[in-house]
């Protein structure tokens, strides 16, 4: 008996929800012409702004590309001036080449190489960075060694190992750099000691 009065219970249930329904219906007709014309105003505004930020999307990704399209291909350019660099200081340096007469000439076409590569450079906004007496910047350099020096303050650029460079604004390579540090007391050294074991 019992199933026999769910069974009946459930048609009730839909014979009176039916009514509620075609209320619903009713009120969803009943929309005024405003309240319709104010729905898709607002659904029209909602797709104009996506539609905008989309341009905008694309218009900031076309100037990326225009700007550091070819940011591989200079990077991988330093290469170049980085090998003229080192050949110039090898032939500077090599004891045998230095009784040459003609190694003056050679190295004087090397130094114009040099310099309309970094010509070039530069009319590709390819900028050196800057290291003489510096403080240290994680953003710009990269420390390779802390050479103790009680006359520079800590974290002051010493030495250059190898040159850094920017694109426009953005990093291309960092410069490997030598920092200052100050010199450890006898108590630090000793505490550095015992951390160790």
């Amino acid at each position: 008996m019992s199933n026999n009065n769910k069974q009946q219970e459930t048609p009730k249930k839909e014979e009176d929800q039916a009514p509620d329904n075609q209320n619903k219906k009713e009120e969803k007709k009943e929309l005024t012409i405003e309240e319709k014309l104010k729905e898709t105003e607002e659904k029209l505004l909602r797709s104009l702004a996506e539609i905008e930020n989309q341009r905008r999307r694309f218009e900031k990704e076309i100037k990326d590309a225009f700007e550091f399209g070819s940011f591989n291909f200079a990077k991988e350019s330093l290469a170049i001036l980085d090998n003229l660099q080192r050949a110039k200081e090898a032939i500077k340096n090599d004891e045998k080449l230095k009784d040459n007469k003609d190694i003056d000439k050679f190295l004087e076409n090397i130094n114009i190489i040099e310099k309309d590569l970094v010509s070039i450079f530069e009319k590709n906004r390819i900028k050196k960075i800057e290291v003489k007496e510096k403080k240290f910047d994680p953003n710009f350099h990269q420390a390779m060694s802390e050479i103790e020096d009680e006359n520079k303050e800590q974290g002051t650029i010493l030495h250059e190992i190898q040159a850094g460079y920017m694109l426009g604004d953005r990093l291309l390579r960092p410069a490997l750099v030598s920092v200052s540090k100050k010199k450890a007391s006898k108590d630090q050294e000793n505490k550095g000691k015992k951390d160790e074991k």
